[in-house]
């Protein structure tokens, strides 16, 4: 069963009980993500490198995609 069918037997379910219909599969991922990217700065911060790259690693991984930059020296 995917995501999608189970949503449809739990709205059932609610329609059934007089509730409301759960959210749709997907529609609070970018709410979930922003904190887990927040996080991942954060322990950036903590190992000494700089939060964001600077322009020239995110050229540079931009141009060299086979390749990967290192992160932090």
């Amino acid at each position: 069963m995917d995501a999608i069918q189970q949503h449809m037997i739990d709205a059932y379910r609610a329609a059934q009980h007089g509730e409301l219909a759960p959210p749709l599969p997907g529609r609070h991922d970018l709410s979930v993500l922003k904190p887990v990217r927040e996080h991942q700065r954060f322990v950036r911060v903590l190992d000494g490198c700089p939060a964001r790259p600077s322009l020239r690693t995110a050229l540079a991984r931009l141009l060299r995609r086979r390749r990967r930059v290192p992160r932090c020296p």
